[in-house]
């Protein structure tokens, strides 16, 4: 094991729970109604199946980008006002890695721009040796396109990697590439659907650096 690449919401920040609610709301802006269920679908779910399903859901004139744009006004508010937060153990299991020799890689449903910020504001930013975002690949979380680009990035084959990931979409995304994937729950148990696509499950951080 050289290598572990970590998801960032849900996994090294709580934000999850603010997209949870937070997609609803801003639906509900719009005059459509999402169901807890639904909006836990989303989480990790990149571009193209995120404006698929929803028009799926809603109906080809729905308009995913206007609702999403909205729903980013309301998730800024929310983030001034609360701020963000590392999940437990987020800072010592990286260092723990670190003096290991594990080499620690982000891969996030997060586009570039934000997911600086947040690294930046939780103080973690220097962290990484390699930090792949939502906006650097084709396809988004299912597809494996993140975790392989991951993967070129940093020279290393599947094998010698594990993906941390808190959401079955991120979960699918690092076992189609071809990793070892340790789930860690947040928002969603360690179910028999979860599990068919993970190798592994944790419930804090630093549980990772016994498995390793």
């Amino acid at each position: 094991m050289k290598a572990v690449i970590f998801d960032l919401d849900g996994t090294l920040i709580d934000t999850e729970k603010y997209y949870r609610v937070l997609w609803p709301k801003a639906l509900a802006h719009f005059g459509y109604e999402l169901s807890d269920e639904r909006a836990l679908m989303l989480r990790s779910l990149g571009r193209p199946y995120a404006p698929e399903l929803m028009k799926k859901w809603f109906g080809k004139d729905y308009d995913y980008y206007g609702v999403r744009a909205y729903r980013k006004e309301l998730m800024e508010e929310v983030l001034k006002r609360e701020g963000i937060s590392l999940k437990p153990k987020v800072k010592e299991t990286l260092l723990a890695l670190r003096k290991k020799g594990i080499i620690t890689a982000l891969a996030t449903a997060t586009d570039q721009e934000r997911a600086d910020r947040y690294l930046k504001e939780v103080g973690i930013d220097q962290d990484f040796d390699q930090i792949i975002c939502a906006d650097m690949v084709e396809r988004g979380k299912p597809a494996p396109d993140i975790y392989r680009y991951a993967l070129l990035k940093l020279g290393l084959s599947a094998k010698e990697c594990m993906a941390v990931e808190d959401a079955p979409n991120g979960v699918k995304a690092a076992a189609r590439a071809g990793l070892r994937v340790c789930f860690i729950q947040d928002q969603t148990p360690a179910d028999e659907e979860v599990m068919k696509d993970a190798d592994t499950c944790i419930d804090c951080l630093d549980q990772l650096l016994d498995l390793l």
